[in-house]
């Protein structure tokens, strides 16, 4: 909900008809304030989110190459290669689509992007929603005008361009804002997106230096980064990078919940680095937690077996299921991790991950997480029945690879 901030100046009482005047008016003020406080309520309950965000970000896909016709081909393939029907909605411009600022302040797309109204028209005609970038700070990430100063004036643009989604990301505004002030700065364009009146989804990325995890919801905020970017950046391979942001989301759980969810970055596969089993294994493990799923490669150049994981309809549902519990592993051994997501209707989701070299053998004993009879288990990725199982289930995973399992 969000802070009402208000001045008080010292009085003297000098009657007693002032002081029944001025009880009146701290009565209509103090009125006045709970009816904003219940709006803002309303704002932020309105059901946004209620289960982890799906869609595409043009980021890792283009950087800031992207022009409208990119953003244009990616919403045709999604509309005809299975990944509206499995959920993926969200179209999210990331950064470097930004012009100049005209005399009052309002920004304008770039060149690459003549009429963002019309492209979010497009979007949305196509059954997806909307979403753009920006920044705290005076400048992004790339370079481009951010929103320090203008966020009022920015919200109002979105809203009128027909935005449903705002990553604001933190970029710069180190420059202009202390550690201490990151809440108050994030808190400032929720505040511009509530007086819009257009629902957004606000998600926070200034990768997890302040725990956004804690404040977040707070200031209204739907999903924030946890960790830096998923990609390579710092020397990793992509596979090992990848599974160093995955397994560092484990603690975090307490956090994550409807409307609420902690983000660590976008889905990789498709892109340079990945195999087919690591693939699977970062998706396998980003529903697990609970995460957003957010596809960031070129459309265009999906291979069938790379688009049959990003749409696998079983793991899906583990991610977007209604609890929104995030999993937690339970053990390891070695490179071989067994991670559990609870479930809706008693059921819960298991992941065998295999970090190593070569294959491995791994299990999961059932009375350590919480089944005390026999359970019956389906393979999610191949999407077969396995059987009934007692005490325990056992598999031999591959190299990098991982096995999910759904038990009842």
């Amino acid at each position: 909900m969000s802070r009402i901030q208000r001045n008080s100046s010292t009085v003297v009482l000098h009657e007693s008809n002032w002081m029944a005047s001025t009880a009146r008016h701290m009565m209509a003020s103090l009125g006045l304030a709970i009816l904003l406080m219940v709006g803002s309520a309303k704002a932020k309950g309105s059901g946004l989110a209620t289960t982890p965000p799906m869609g595409w970000n043009t980021w890792y896909a283009f950087g800031c190459h992207v022009t409208e016709a990119d953003v244009k081909v990616a919403v045709d393939a999604m509309a005809s290669n299975g990944m509206k029907a499995a959920g993926y909605e969200y179209v999210n411009l990331d950064d470097c689509w930004q012009g100049k600022r005209d005399a009052k302040g309002y920004i304008h797309s770039n060149g690459r992007f003549p009429d963002m109204k019309g492209l979010g028209d497009y979007i949305h005609s196509h059954g997806f929603k909307f979403g753009i970038y920006s920044s705290p700070g005076p400048k992004t990430c790339g370079g481009y005008p951010g929103s320090y100063g203008y966020e009022e004036r920015d919200a109002e643009t979105y809203a009128q361009w027909g935005v449903d989604f705002l990553k604001y990301d933190w970029c710069s505004a180190r420059e202009v804002y202390k550690p201490s002030q990151i809440e108050a700065a994030y808190e400032k364009m929720e505040r511009a997106i509530l007086r819009t009146g257009r629902p957004m989804i606000y998600s926070l990325c200034e990768y997890g230096m302040e725990a956004p995890w804690i404040w977040g919801p707070k200031i209204g905020a739907n999903l924030w980064r946890t960790t830096g970017d998923v990609s390579n950046k710092i020397g990793f391979e992509e596979y090992e990078r990848m599974m160093f942001v995955g397994f560092g989301q484990d603690g975090l759980q307490q956090y994550a919940g409807p409307s609420h969810w902690n983000d660590p970055d976008f889905l990789q596969i498709g892109n340079r680095g990945l195999n087919l089993n690591e693939a699977r294994t970062q998706m396998t493990l980003w529903c697990l937690l609970a995460a957003p799923l957010f596809s960031s490669t070129d459309l265009a150049k999906l291979t069938p077996a790379q688009l049959a994981i990003l749409t696998n309809p079983e793991v899906i549902e583990v991610d977007q299921d209604r609890e929104g519990i995030q999993g937690h592993r339970v053990s390891q051994l070695g490179p071989v991790q067994v991670w559990v997501k609870p479930l809706s209707d008693g059921r819960m989701a298991v992941g065998l991950i295999n970090s190593g070299e070569s294959p491995l053998p791994a299990s999961v004993n059932f009375s350590k997480i919480g089944f005390s009879h026999p359970v019956h288990v389906r393979d999610l990725w191949e999407r077969k029945n396995l059987g009934l199982f007692e005490n325990s289930f056992k598999a031999v995973v591959p190299r990098h690879g991982v096995v999910m399992i759904e038990i009842h």
